[in-house]
């Protein structure tokens, strides 16, 4: 059985998934710089990454992830995805407090409730009316 990621390896892989999208390529100092941390907290991480074979990375090179790393970054990326777009469609939060939530959710969401939670999203944006009625009843509820 696979060791969990904690959730700071976590957002190494998302991280490093990102910033290889946008640039070709990830650097040590591109993710320090991602995640406002100091280096030495990334040279930490990119050796635990590198030991459980999930990215290769060699001190002053470019860092690159392994299948098995980009099937772990996309899973990550995709909880993330999930819980934000579920937040901004469904409960209407505003979009940095809806990243910023997914980011602190998306470590411990687990595979089933993401199919679930996604399948709903696509749901309500199929039927707005479904969406529209929710919120008129939260509002009666707020209201009274």
């Amino acid at each position: 059985m696979e060791e969990r990621l904690s959730a700071s390896l976590e957002d190494y892989l998302e991280a490093i998934s990102h910033i290889a999208s946008e640039k070709h390529v990830a650097r040590a100092k591109d993710i320090a710089r991602r995640l406002e941390v100091n280096q030495s907290s990334v040279t930490v991480a990119l050796r635990a990454l590198a030991k459980r074979g999930l990215i290769n990375y060699a001190p002053y090179d470019f860092v690159t992830l392994t299948p098995e790393g980009e099937r772990v970054s996309q899973n990550v990326v995709q909880r993330h995805q999930t819980l934000r777009r579920f937040f901004i469609t469904v409960l209407s939060v505003e979009s940095r407090l809806a990243d910023k939530a997914a980011c602190e959710m998306e470590h411990s969401l687990p595979y089933e409730i993401l199919v679930l939670l996604t399948e709903f999203v696509n749901f309500v944006e199929r039927c707005p009316q479904c969406l529209e009625q929710f919120r008129q009843e939260q509002a009666q509820k707020e209201g009274g």
